[in-house]
């Protein structure tokens, strides 16, 4: 994650903690054996792979003389340097003042000072740590009144989506696991693919055509990682809206990554954590497809083991594309109702809209009527019967 935005590493250290210190996180002696390497070394930034606390992050900047950030605000950088669009700026801006209000604990002693209160009565004032957390909250609570202006905007366009309506398809997994080249391959679009961490940060939607004529709406998203931080999951949670309003859901996963299992694994807890808050319906595995990526790197799909319901493809090679779309198109029909109708032949409206929001098993052009046998998305079922 640290070579991602530019920085280079100099110095790599795993330390056992028997115990976590309240003070510095570390223990006393690994805190000094440290500090001799990145004096030796010239370290100007430290990451430290855990959570650190505001005290403990001051105490090992004090001991260190450097700069030091743990992994949450690695994680936030990264998605800083991402952000492109008004929404994903929004979104990152609003993370990072949430992480930076639990910084302000008498971390800076310029924050203990106090400024002149008002008036001839006037107390002491307010200290700068209060004025400094106040104006952080008045710009956290603008933020997501904007951003609550864009979940009604993103919720505007998906009832607009089911009126037309195509079903939808949603591209999850781990950061870097090929979703934005699948995306490209799938629909021929060019969005932004990089061999880059959170290279994709707002989700991006284009149509592609199914083996069956089907159309169906292909929905890019942002990347998920091990121990996503808290207000990132909060911060994104437009764009994870669109993961639970998916017809289908594909988990990309890079099954040529040595963590391949681990990351299948933090996959599956972010979306059951977004279960839990309501934001993704408890069913969300029967919906979902395992696509093995970057099969190329392991001498072809044949050499791929595949569980269950997965496909193997690679998105730089297109090897396995049909089997992908294939199965995207029977998980869709195994939702759908099959349903016969009885429709007059002066109707060619209601004709029309089965053909074209349905898929038509058989018709027969009998005296008094067309009987047409079709397959319908509950949803479109409900819609044509209210027409009738």
């Amino acid at each position: 994650m640290a070579a991602s935005i530019g920085l280079v590493v100099v110095h790599e250290a795993i330390l056992p903690l028997r115990a976590r210190r309240p003070r510095t996180l570390l223990g006393e002696g690994q805190v000094a054996t440290q500090g001799e390497a990145i004096a030796e070394h010239d370290v100007t930034v430290v990451i430290i792979d855990a959570t650190l606390s505001p005290v403990q992050q001051r105490n090992l900047e004090r001991a260190w003389n450097c700069k030091v950030i743990d992994r949450t605000g690695l994680i936030l950088d990264i998605f800083g340097e991402r952000a492109a669009t008004r929404e994903g700026t929004l979104q990152v801006e609003l993370a990072h003042l949430d992480y930076q209000r639990s910084r302000l604990v008498r971390s800076w002693t310029h924050l203990e000072r106090q400024r002149g209160g008002f008036g001839f009565l006037g107390g002491p004032g307010e200290t700068q740590i209060e004025a400094d957390r106040r104006l952080i909250g008045d710009r956290i609570v603008r933020l997501k009144k904007e951003l609550d202006q864009v979940r009604r905007t993103r919720g505007l366009h998906r009832s607009a989506r089911r009126r037309v309506p195509f079903p939808v398809i949603a591209l999850v997994g781990y950061t870097n696991a090929g979703k934005s080249t699948l995306f490209n391959l799938l629909t021929g679009a060019d969005v932004t693919a990089r061999d880059q961490l959170f290279a994709t940060l707002d989700p991006t939607m284009r149509g592609m055509r199914l083996p069956s004529g089907r159309r169906v709406i292909l929905s890019d998203t942002v990347g998920f990682i091990s121990e996503l931080p808290h207000e990132l999951v909060a911060a994104f949670r437009a764009t994870l809206e669109e993961v639970a309003e998916a017809d289908v859901i594909l988990h990309v996963r890079d099954v040529a990554h040595p963590d391949t299992a681990a990351q299948r694994t933090d996959v599956i807890e972010v979306l059951d954590a977004m279960v839990a808050d309501a934001a993704l319906d408890a069913d969300w595995r029967t919906r979902c497809i395992e696509v093995l990526n970057k099969a190329d790197l392991l001498g072809g799909v044949e050499h791929v083991p595949v569980r269950g319901d997965g496909v193997a493809v690679s998105a730089i090679t297109g090897q396995g594309l049909p089997t992908l779309s294939a199965a995207i198109d029977t998980r869709i029909a195994a939702g759908m109702e099959q349903v016969d109708y009885a429709i007059a032949h002066a109707d060619g409206a209601r004709l029309a809209w089965l053909y074209q929001h349905g898929e038509v098993l058989d018709r027969e052009n009998a005296d008094e009527a067309v009987r047409i046998t079709v397959r319908l998305l509950p949803a479109d079922r409900a819609r044509f019967e209210r027409l009738t």
